[in-house]
């Protein structure tokens, strides 16, 4: 039925049927329902079936809320210099760039200064996004940040995650992080530097 159509056979205005299309959550009031279910009751079965086909389950809420793991990657600059962290593993110790997790709704930029400066002792200031990808190695998705050294000894402040902290030259990036492990991104960002 149409709108019209339907309002009629309800003895309802347009306007409470067209509501019910733009805000299908709509609750009716009780005297509504009532007439909704005789509605209902009194049409054919090929009309039911099709009311049932176009009737939807409610979305989980936990599933609605759920959100992809993130991290923040700060690539920090200091002259020729880069930032790394030597991150214990399982059973393993690799070079890479200091991060962290960020909680839903937290800003990559906050995350990527508050967590160079609580693993690291430096303070950056961001100059821009490099991007984000799939991390192809753990699966999160991974966010990028070109950082500019600000102030801070680097020292290595979180002994349980991390082995070690270092400033790296440039040209030597190579040897801690192979380049194929680099996100490509970062490599022209730190060629331009």
């Amino acid at each position: 039925m149409t709108n019209e159509g339907f309002a009629a056979k309800l003895g309802v205005a347009v306007r409470t049927v067209a509501g019910w299309h733009r805000n299908p959550e709509i609750v009716p009031r009780t005297e509504m329902q009532q007439a909704l279910d005789t509605a209902y009751e009194r049409a054919n079965e090929h009309v039911r079936r099709r009311f049932t086909l176009l009737c939807r389950p409610p979305e989980e809420p936990a599933l609605a809320e759920a959100q992809a793991l993130r991290v923040a990657i700060a690539v920090v600059l200091r002259g020729t210099e880069v930032l790394l962290v030597c991150r214990r593993g399982d059973d393993t110790l690799s070079w890479q760039f200091p991060a962290g997790m960020c909680k839903p709704g937290a800003a990559v930029a906050s995350v990527a200064v508050q967590e160079t400066h609580a693993e690291t002792g430096v303070h950056v200031a961001v100059r821009e996004e490099l991007g984000a990808r799939v991390h192809p190695k753990t699966g999160v998705l991974a966010s990028y940040v070109l950082c500019d050294y600000l102030a801070g000894e680097a020292s290595n402040l979180d002994a349980v995650e991390n082995m070690d902290v270092a400033w790296v030259p440039l040209a030597a990036l190579t040897r801690f992080i192979p380049a194929e492990n680099i996100y490509p991104p970062i490599l022209s960002a730190l060629e331009a530097a």
